[in-house]
């Protein structure tokens, strides 16, 4: 039996999923009930691939600037150490489907895309690993996966 976790990504059996997907890891509410919904946008096949840093850090730029123009209330999105996907955080709005049509609005603005925000010493703290190409491969193979983002496990 596996020790149960303080961290839910720790608890979630890696070998199970199947990326590309996009999964509710959990809802917090707050003292006044406002509540905070995580989501895991996993781009990555656990242990078997992972996204390069610098089409990574720039696809991460693209979407922390351009999912705010798609989604309301967007408190965060980083990326995971293990470089296979995004955490989002969102303030009340508990529509998956909001989520999901935000996600490939923001893919198609990364493919869109003719430079990359912030990146430069003064709004970034590795200016000089970026890539938007690589930033627009990830997109599009995320996005290629999109008929299949609701399915998190493989059968």
């Amino acid at each position: 039996m596996v020790q149960k976790m303080n961290v839910e990504s720790f608890n979630l059996d890696h070998t199970k999923v199947k990326a590309p997907y996009v999964r509710l890891v959990g809802v917090t509410t707050g003292q006044s009930g406002d509540k905070v919904y995580k989501y895991d946008i996993r781009f990555c096949q656990p242990n078997k691939e992972h996204m390069d840093m610098a089409g990574l850090h720039s696809i991460e730029h693209l979407m922390a600037e351009n999912i705010r123009n798609h989604i309301d209330n967007v408190l965060d999105i980083g990326p995971m150490g293990c470089q296979t996907g995004f955490y989002l955080a969102v303030l009340n709005n508990d529509s998956y489907d909001d989520i999901l049509e935000a996600l490939e609005k923001t893919l198609n603005d990364v493919l869109e895309a003719t430079e990359v925000p912030a990146c430069n010493e003064v709004q970034c703290g590795w200016a000089a690993n970026h890539s938007l190409q690589g930033a627009k491969d990830i997109a599009t193979r995320m996005l290629e996966g999109k008929d299949e983002w609701h399915i998190v496990f493989a059968e």
